[in-house]
């Protein structure tokens, strides 16, 4: 398997920040999480710590104390070194719905005449692309999505709303996403999604996670209306699809 130098340090009195190299790759991503099933196995109080992997790093926050940051330094160097390729969870290909009428893409008209695109390619260029879980964070159940075609890149809102409607998928930079709640937020907004993306009274809050892939289609403002309602009643069926390891 690649091997990638990593960086080990002290993250305040109860955290630690390991750091691969700083770029955007699903290689790394993925390394992260096979070393984060290995620290599962290897650390015998690894209920004691919870795990938050992003982009190029994976931070461990104690819920008690770390004694010994030496010690746990040099365990978490061995169990780098004997991590395994592919022991990462199941990833999944979830397919979303998205409703790009311009009643709910309110920028995406703006969007389209700055990137010299119809609004109809426009939405082709965004539903075409398969996008990479990065990290969850920002909102709860916020996924931020690598992948972006370079044709899609718009820089952020110069002045951010006060407030973006649940379900809002936006463009920024050279990412996009879903706001899983009501929210402030400088995202360019191109479309909706009527799926919940987090809901606390689930086992499960948020049903996608970190490495997972994200694939949105477009529907009618009927089929929104309708999948709407079946989010709310609890009859909704995701699709999704297992990836191969």
């Amino acid at each position: 398997m690649s091997s990638y130098p990593i960086s080990i340090r002290s993250f305040g009195e109860d955290a630690i920040l390991i750091e691969w190299p700083n770029e955007v790759s699903e290689a790394i991503l993925y390394d992260i999480l096979d070393f984060a099933e290995s620290f599962k196995l290897v650390f015998k109080d690894s209920n004691k710590w919870e795990l938050i992997p992003a982009y190029n790093s994976l931070t461990l926050i104690n819920r008690e104390n770390i004694k010994d940051f030496s010690k746990t330094k040099f365990l978490l160097q061995e169990c780098f070194k004997n991590r395994k390729a592919g022991g990462h969870p199941q990833r999944y290909l979830w397919k979303l719905p998205v409703c790009y009428d311009l009643e709910f893409g309110i920028d995406l008209e703006e969007v389209s005449t700055t990137l010299g695109k119809s609004i109809e390619d426009t939405i082709k260029a965004h539903t075409h692309h398969i996008y990479t879980v990065y990290g969850m964070g920002f909102l709860p159940g916020f996924m931020y999505l690598g992948g972006l075609p370079k044709e899609l890149e718009t820089f952020r809102k110069s002045v951010p709303r006060l407030r973006v409607f649940k379900g809002s998928v936006g463009l920024a930079g050279k990412q996009t996403g879903i706001y899983p709640q009501d929210s402030p937020g400088g995202w360019n907004i191109i479309g909706n999604c009527p799926i919940s993306l987090f809901n606390v009274n689930h086992e499960n809050p948020c049903f996608v996670n970190v490495g997972d892939q994200i694939q949105f289609y477009a529907i009618s403002r009927a089929e929104y209306d309708l999948h709407r309602i079946e989010t709310e009643v609890g009859i909704y069926n995701l699709d999704k699809i297992k990836i191969d390891a």
